[in-house]
């Protein structure tokens, strides 16, 4: 089994293709499936997402390039860009990762959200795509990270 343990600038030549879903690629210690059908195991520092295009190496050298799988995501989109950043907003308030790109927002598809955006004035659509989200205004991070008790506007609570 490749075992891969470095991240490396893009652009290398790959040897193999890993495609992985948002949800995956937040995790640094995974057992995964190549692309060409072969195992390998990721051992990589936690917090950096890996994105579509990234590569990773082996210690040996061996190259894999990243791959963002075609997942179920809702995509908002508008040419009303005070709307559109309304919905941004709501969905960002939410701690709900988001694609923002020019005049759509994506993010991973829930009923209760899409709902929220129904009442905001626009129409999800429900779709298979590849979902790259903002990495967020403090760096990488993910969904299992550490918060410690923190504020929102005058109300407290820990994560």
């Amino acid at each position: 089994m490749l075992k891969f343990t470095q991240r490396i600038a893009a652009g290398k030549q790959a040897l193999y293709t890993l495609t992985l879903p948002f949800d995956q690629r937040i995790r640094g210690r995974l057992k995964v499936t190549l692309d060409n059908g072969a195992e390998a195991g990721l051992f990589l520092d936690r917090g950096p997402i890996l994105r579509g295009g990234d590569c990773i190496a082996t210690d040996d050298g061996q190259v894999a390039e990243i791959k963002a799988a075609t997942e179920t995501v809702s995509t908002v989109r508008s040419d009303n860009a005070l709307l559109l950043a309304k919905v941004c907003y709501h969905l960002g308030n939410r701690h709900t990762p988001l694609q923002i790109d020019e005049g759509f927002a994506r993010y991973q598809h829930d009923h209760v959200l899409d709902d929220m955006v129904r009442t905001l004035g626009l129409e999800p659509v429900c779709e298979q795509a590849p979902f790259e989200p903002e990495p967020g205004a403090y760096g990488e991070h993910h969904s299992d990270h550490v918060h410690g008790s923190h504020s929102h506007g005058g109300h407290s609570h820990a994560h």
